[in-house]
């Protein structure tokens, strides 16, 4: 089932467009995400924008579900993105969430990672979730375990340097 919007109390979850290149570009290129996350060599809006239809829109088109903007419902201000994404070198799903500098610590994670994971349990038909992380982000470590993901082991992705937490969730 293919799900094209989602709404929290305070947020609405949309499919990533490439109408989002200004929020990406500003999102991977902010310093914690490239820190945490790794610098996705995005120098231009065209980047951007060839990222969201080389990487995300193949999976909302094949999946029914990827990577969604988040944007606070208040203003419309468009405050970071969270997904659910098929990665190789996983062997479940996997969550993850961005949000741009001025956006963190507002619970703005916990909100909208919780809705997109009841969402891909009860809609999108996942059995397991899973989310990585470096072991140096530690505020991205202490969401995943909000919400109820459970450590597992160390990983690491072919060809890549970094050990990583992998966490776990089953559907209740």
């Amino acid at each position: 089932m293919k799900i094209t919007t989602l709404e929290t109390e305070r947020l609405v979850l949309q499919p990533i467009s490439s109408d989002d290149r200004e929020l990406i570009f500003e999102l991977y290129n902010s310093p914690k995400f490239i820190e945490f996350i790794g610098d996705r060599k995005i120098r231009t809006l065209q980047d951007a924008e060839n990222y969201i239809k080389e990487k995300f829109l193949p999976q909302l088109e094949k999946l029914g579900f990827g990577n969604y903007l988040i944007v606070r419902k208040e203003d419309q201000k468009k405050v970071g993105a969270v997904g659910i994404f098929e990665r190789e070198g996983l062997p479940v799903h996997d969550i993850g969430f961005s949000f741009l500098p001025q956006f963190e610590g507002k619970g703005y994670g916990y909100e909208s990672a919780s809705k997109l994971m009841e969402t891909g349990f009860r809609e999108f038909g996942l059995k397991k979730i899973s989310a990585i992380t470096s072991p140096a982000n530690v505020r991205s470590q202490k969401l995943i375990e909000k919400l109820g993901l459970k450590f597992k082991r160390y990983i690491q992705f072919p060809g890549g340097d970094e050990e990583l937490l992998y966490y776990e969730k089953e559907k209740d």
